[in-house]
């Protein structure tokens, strides 16, 4: 469909098995979370179409300039590209970031495509995947330090079950943790776009940890979406609240 925004969504297959394996640290392997993200750098240097890309732990969100025509914007050649390229950057790069460490089976992603209409479920889309960061981060910290400390994993799991963010803040508490506290690469997952190097003035792709949910954000960087309308989101209330989680 023409005039829309085109994302592009990458997982990790299987990648519960594949952290055990090569023994990535939990709730975050931060050199994991690091490899993910130069791999996200490589493909928006290859695919100028691609203005913008969100990822949090074994995914990456890609979203296509809405003009784009990149194979005549058929989702099947789109997606088997960038998932391809994916997967081959994640390979070759994986010893910048483990050089210690072999493959004990080879990594691979799966990938799908869906069009956004307007800028505005464009934003809702992207910070609907920032919320679920916080969400998940939340309660993967809280059930590793229960399993640390002893609990097995059905233990944690049940001791969990139907807290809300109070309580999880609470439990944190309990040992010593502040969650605002925590890297905001575990917090708010990573941002990836071009922007201007005030020094020599030409175009670089940066990775940033940002809040994407509020309006603030696109209005510092209206390049990125080259359009400036109001986001209106159901999520909008909540983003201070998820942000902060305290």
């Amino acid at each position: 469909m023409l005039s829309t925004w085109i994302v592009v969504r990458v997982d990790g297959c299987h990648f519960h098995r594949f952290c055990d394996d090569n023994g990535f640290q939990k709730p975050n392997d931060e050199q994991a979370l690091k490899l993910m993200n130069s791999c996200a750098v490589s493909l928006l240097e290859m695919f100028k179409d691609i203005i913008f890309a969100y990822g949090v732990s074994d995914e990456y969100s890609f979203v296509l300039k809405k003009d784009s025509l990149l194979y005549q914007r058929w989702s099947s050649e789109i997606v088997s590209a960038v998932v391809s390229l994916f997967s081959s950057m994640y390979v070759m790069k994986w010893k910048e970031f483990f050089h210690k460490k072999e493959f004990k089976e080879p990594p691979y992603f799966d990938g799908r495509s869906v069009c956004y209409p307007s800028s505005e479920i464009l934003r809702d889309y992207l910070a609907w995947r920032q919320v679920d960061c916080h969400i998940n981060n939340q309660y993967n910290t809280c059930f590793w330090l229960l399993v640390k400390s002893g609990k097995t994993r059905t233990e944690a799991q049940s001791s969990l079950k139907g807290t809300q963010t109070q309580e999880k803040n609470e439990l944190l508490a309990k040992f010593g943790i502040d969650y605002n506290a925590l890297p905001i690469i575990f917090r708010m997952g990573s941002s990836v776009f071009q922007d201007r190097d005030e020094l020599t003035g030409n175009d670089r792709v940066v990775v940033e940890h940002c809040n994407i949910i509020e309006t603030s954000f696109w209005k510092e960087h209206p390049r990125i979406l080259n359009e400036e309308e109001p986001l209106l989101t159901i999520l909008r209330p909540l983003s201070t609240k998820m942000l902060r989680l305290s």
